[in-house]
């Protein structure tokens, strides 16, 4: 049996050419796209420093974990190793795993926890737990876990677009659905459609999805942090903010606290 650290012991191989251009590297531009994490993380960390402080200073660890994202994303796509593979999917499902303990609209939460957050986070964690356990046992237990808790935020979201009447909130979230819709189909398609991407020398549909999420992130962060906070947050005063400047038509969104009472 191949050793689990093995260049190639991973049965997920992506679209582009092994080894083209080192033979240390076995997907170049998969790895590299990969440094957009630690460009918008730190970014991040910065500008939500002041919404942390008021909030949860777990902010700093989903960014954390974000930025473990990249860093296990860049391990597997250099060696296409089985240990990598499994680190990446592992930092992917604690980090929604996080925000889901954090953001969770109460409302949304089993009719056995009563919107209690303190035994809504234990039951994450627990859950989070058994299923890190089974992706070494069954590595096909994580996928269909990622894929559960990552429908479950999108239809929480949609079900709160459609209750309300903010504009700001629902630009965030259309644009953070926007941008999550195009990078899933840059996956899917480097996925399934391989063959007619290499046919005209095209192999960076994968590296493109790399550089999307990691954009759609700080969206669906401050999406979440502002529904989260008309329960949890009922007495500030949230404005969102771009970086750099608010006037540029594209910008890196933040929140910013102002003093204030805010109406429910």
């Amino acid at each position: 049996m191949p050793s689990i650290l093995a260049y190639q012991s991973s049965e997920v191989d992506w679209c582009e050419s092994n080894f083209q251009y080192s033979e240390l590297v076995a997907e170049f531009y998969n790895t590299f796209s990969n440094i957009s994490f630690f460009i918008f993380g730190p970014l991040m960390m910065f500008l939500m420093h002041p919404y942390a402080q008021k909030r949860s200073r777990f902010v700093y660890g989903i960014v954390t974990l974000f930025m473990v994202i990249g860093l296990f994303s860049m391990y597997f796509h250099m060696t296409l190793s089985f240990l990598g593979q499994l680190l990446d999917e592992i930092a992917i499902l604690w980090l929604l795993g996080g925000g889901y303990s954090i953001w969770m609209p109460r409302c949304y939460f089993p009719a056995f926890l009563r919107g209690n957050r303190t035994q809504f986070i234990s039951l994450v964690l627990v859950t989070t737990m058994v299923s890190t356990l089974l992706s070494f046992l069954r590595p096909t237990v994580n996928a269909y876990a990622l894929n559960t808790v990552g429908l479950h935020i999108l239809y929480i979201v949609c079900q709160e677009y459609k209750k309300t009447k903010d504009k700001e909130l629902r630009h965030l979230i259309e644009v953070s659905v926007v941008l999550w819709a195009v990078a899933l189909a840059s996956w899917i398609s480097d996925r399934l459609l391989c063959s007619f991407w290499q046919r005209i020398h095209f192999f960076y549909l994968h590296s493109i999805w790399h550089v999307l999420i990691s954009i759609t992130f700080p969206y669906g962060m401050v999406t979440l942090a502002l529904l989260d906070a008309s329960y949890e947050m009922p007495g500030e005063t949230l404005k969102v903010r771009y970086w750099p400047r608010d006037t540029w038509p594209v910008g890196l969104p933040y929140i910013e606290v102002q003093n204030g009472n805010k109406n429910c």
